[in-house]
């Protein structure tokens, strides 16, 4: 897959097969779409392009942009799209000026002279251009104009696509990971610094990885102890993890800490993703460290029955 970063350095296609989104998560919903791109770039000799936005477009234009949590980092989304099979992505800079263009000047201007669409993939509420104007039935309407084919995306597969991306944020966020994980296809992660913390695991025999996300927009899910696979050092670690405030040992400011299992090297400053498997209680405070280690015995067991099941 070939990635471009700005429209002046995409030279158009003969017969560009085009779709558009967001993009976040790369999931199910999407990966059907991406499918329906790659087939019929197969079917008519062209070439599979995406179009995606950096920053994502509610950032440039909504008053809530510092409260938008996303599936995925713009890292993340390249790599999700580039196993999808994607000849070309495009990440087109998203800003003001380009939230301005009309309907017309983006199907005129980017479409058509940038990437050389002739054939369009999309959906019935699909929308772009100043205060989203344009859309399925603009298109339809002018496609002998534009001289763009349109391939439409059933109404039944775009509202399965808007409820799981909503679903997705909101079952992690109450950490119902099962039911994220089943509607991404794959294992929800986030990839992070290790860095110093109190080092108060290792009082009670639990040394774990201070996981740091420099990404602010990057979702989080909700407090609580997780079964979770780690990788670093081209290696994957069993382990389990907690996200929250560590309100036994009076912690200071939300933490993500993974105990791996079977591992006690020092790894800070090193890179690692943590794939999050399930989740098995909340994050709660014990009458002190001794009731806490008990507890941590008890999360570990379960962590393990839960990741040999996967074995």
């Amino acid at each position: 897959m070939k990635v471009y970063y700005n429209l002046s350095d995409f030279e158009a296609l003969k017969n560009a097969v085009v779709t558009s989104g967001t993009f976040d998560g790369v999931h199910l919903g999407h990966q059907k779409i991406l499918q329906i791109l790659r087939e019929t770039a197969q079917k008519t000799g062209g070439e599979s392009v995406v179009l995606t936005f950096w920053p994502h477009p509610r950032v440039v234009v909504s008053k809530d942009s510092q409260d938008l949590k996303l599936l995925s980092t713009i890292d993340e989304k390249i790599e999700l799209l580039e196993k999808q099979g994607v000849d070309h992505l495009l990440v087109i800079p998203f800003t003001r000026e380009f939230s301005e263009l009309s309907s017309e000047e983006y199907v005129k201007d980017i479409l058509l002279k940038q990437i050389g669409t002739k054939k369009l993939v999309i959906g019935y509420d699909h929308r772009f251009g100043r205060n989203r104007e344009g859309g399925f039935d603009y298109l339809k309407t002018n496609s002998e104009l534009f001289g763009i084919e349109i391939e439409e995306i059933p109404r039944q597969e775009i509202e399965n696509l808007t409820i799981s991306s909503t679903k997705i944020r909101q079952s992690l966020m109450i950490g119902e990971v099962s039911s994220a994980n089943e509607l991404l296809g794959r294992k929800y992660s986030f990839t992070g610094i290790v860095v110093k913390g109190r080092q108060l695991g290792r009082t009670i025999g639990f040394p774990t990885a201070n996981v740091q996300v420099s990404q602010f927009y990057k979702l989080i899910p909700a407090n609580g102890v997780y079964a979770v696979r780690t990788f670093f050092r081209n290696q994957w670690h069993n382990g389990m993890m907690n996200i929250g405030t560590r309100p036994t040992v009076d912690g200071v400011g939300r933490t993500q800490e993974v105990n791996i299992f079977d591992f006690d090297d020092d790894i800070y400053g090193e890179t690692v993703t943590v794939e999050i498997v399930d989740y098995i209680r909340p994050e709660q405070k014990f009458n002190g460290l001794e009731e806490l280690k008990a507890q941590i015995l008890a999360d570990k067991k379960k962590s393990k029955e839960i990741l040999n099941i996967l074995k």
